[in-house]
């Protein structure tokens, strides 16, 4: 899946993009950079562009991130593609754009396309109870009060459904003021410790739900792997297997995995967290000790890939063309508008996220409802979404554009952390659009 590859890879149009011959970096780059002129073309104005450019060089300065990749395409075409500062806490190995990046919950947009391409083949439904295709979901409890140590248990009224998987609706334990109990017995059933996620879908399902079925958005990958094992049960297919072969290989998705081989381990950008002492310093977790590593035991469907922008951007551009890129199909045309409407609508009220009130949520990621009241630039409609480590996509169909930005820092909304860069991004993505 992946292939080491070095120097730099950008497409004049995405239907042949990012497929030219690899290059080391001795021969240079495979296509030069799109030219002020084409950015002009495609509406954008070169000299405003620069600001976006100059933002991201100052934001990967000395005391800032260490490094970025940033790319915006529209109608099929590279308007800019970026790369700053460096790949490791050193500052000694140059940012470049094949840097592989630990994607985190941008993976759960790629989950929700493998189950819809289950949907549109007739395997399954979205109002289907999850008990159909994994029945410990059957007789589902409910904490009703008490403690983690001593709950008072009731049935629950609803079966979860499929949607409400996808839409992080499913009523799960996973945390919010009022349900710290709830979510005690969830943590204690220690499922990311699972060694499959056969393993993690019998632990969740022994776990009292915090509320009914359908009566709360609360954002966790929890409902994400239960999916997973769905594909696997309806596909026959282990989940990593499936995304593979229906996904990522249709795609050309060469550098998009649950692991990095040795290989191409080189190119994974260190994943940093802000020391007490206000100092950047590489994260304790396994995949930052030895990044390219699995992040899961298991497959994980809910943040387990990594992935380049040039990767990444074929999938979106795949969206953003109705489910097609090249000569493979990966979704209907009307599948893709369902995944892009926002499914909180008629099912919560009010029907937004717990993040903002001017954002619903479709079938993977956020739905832009009131521009004004998301307080950055952009299009009603517009789909997304983010990842843990600072990563960050738009699908904006309105204004036919993709926007991508990749970073590898782990936030901990402290004062003395790094500012936060999607709205600043946004903001300098939009307001460089011509009339």
């Amino acid at each position: 899946m992946f292939q080491a590859t070095h120097g730099r890879r950008v497409w004049p149009l995405l239907m042949a993009a990012l497929m030219a011959v690899h290059t080391a970096r001795a021969q240079g780059p495979v296509v030069d950079l799109p030219s002020a002129a084409s950015a002009a073309a495609e509406g954008f104005s070169p000299v405003r562009l620069q600001r976006l450019d100059d933002s991201l060089e100052r934001a990967t300065g000395s005391e800032g991130y260490l490094g970025a990749v940033a790319l915006i395409v529209r109608d099929g075409k590279v308007v800019t593609v970026q790369a700053h500062g460096s790949r490791d806490l050193a500052r000694s190995r140059p940012m470049t754009e094949d840097a592989v990046f630990r994607i985190y919950s941008m993976t759960k947009p790629i989950t929700s396309v493998a189950v819809l391409q289950l949907m549109e083949q007739g395997k399954l439904g979205l109002d289907d109870p999850v008990s159909r295709y994994l029945p410990a979901f059957k007789h589902m409890q409910r904490f009703a009060g008490g403690t983690a140590d001593k709950p008072v248990l009731v049935p629950a009224q609803r079966p979860i459904t499929v949607r409400q998987l996808l839409t992080h609706t499913a009523g799960f334990a996973t945390g919010g003021e009022g349900f710290e109990e709830a979510t005690r017995l969830l943590e204690r059933a220690d499922l990311h410790d699972s060694p499959d996620l056969a393993t993690f879908v019998s632990r969740l399902a022994a776990v009292p739900l915090a509320t009914e079925p359908g009566t709360r958005f609360k954002y966790d990958g929890t409902g994400i792997e239960v999916l997973a094992r769905v594909v696997e049960v309806v596909s026959g297919e282990s989940f990593e297997a499936y995304v593979r072969g229906h996904i990522l290989a249709p795609l050309r998705m060469r550098d998009t995995g649950f692991s990095v081989p040795e290989a191409a381990r080189g190119r994974v950008v260190d994943l940093t967290r802000m020391g007490a002492d206000g100092r950047l310093g590489l994260d304790d977790s396994r995949s930052a000790r030895q990044p390219g590593v699995s992040l899961n035991a298991y497959p994980s469907g809910a943040g387990g890939l990594y992935s380049t922008i040039s990767d990444y951007a074929r999938f979106c551009q795949m969206l953003l063309a109705g489910g097609a890129l090249d000569d493979q199909r990966i979704l209907g045309r009307k599948t893709v508008d369902l995944m892009m409407m926002n499914h909180l609508q008629g099912q919560l009220d009010p029907p937004v996220t717990e993040f903002s009130r001017a954002e619903g949520f479709g079938l993977g990621g956020s739905v832009i409802l009131d521009v004004a009241g998301r307080g950055r630039l952009g299009s009603v409609g517009a789909f997304g979404w983010s990842g843990a480590a600072s990563t960050y996509f738009t699908i904006d169909r309105q204004e036919r554009l993709i926007a991508i930005l990749l970073l590898q820092h782990l936030p901990d909304g402290q004062p003395h952390d790094l500012p936060r860069l999607a709205t600043p991004f946004y903001n300098l993505v939009y307001q460089a659009l011509e009339p």
